[in-house]
């Protein structure tokens, strides 16, 4: 198993969110398993081509969303993605709901509001 990134300078998704999601993507369907050690900062940085902070920007945001952890000066590893995932997603379906709740909107409302939300989501 090998960390495959291509970074599409043409693409309209910016560098950093081109290698947040293609590693998300290989953690999350198992083709980087669960302790898998990613590059450096440095080196996936000029293997790509990319400034070090670009690199940076995706590990910092792929480590909010649980899909990697850093382990100080041992390295950054593939995290158990999935758990971490379906946590956030829940705590942000929570937060909705609460939030739906205290705006008055009925059940059926709240569920059609969420319901478009993913649809364009998933739509991009």
């Amino acid at each position: 198993m090998t960390l495959r990134i291509v970074v599409d300078t043409n693409a309209a998704d910016a560098p950093f969110e081109q290698v947040r999601a293609q590693i998300s993507e290989q953690a999350r369907s198992g083709r980087l398993p669960v302790g898998y050690r990613l590059p450096t900062v440095r080196g996936l940085a000029e293997e790509l081509g990319l400034a070090a902070n670009t690199v940076a920007k995706a590990y910092r945001a792929l480590e909010s969303d649980g899909v990697i952890e850093t382990r100080g000066r041992n390295g950054t590893f593939v995290a158990a993605a999935g758990d971490a995932a379906e946590r956030r997603a829940a705590e942000a379906a929570q937060a909705y709901a609460d939030q739906a709740v205290r705006l008055g909107l009925s059940r059926s409302a709240a569920l059609a509001a969420a319901e478009n939300a993913v649809r364009a989501a998933y739509a991009k």
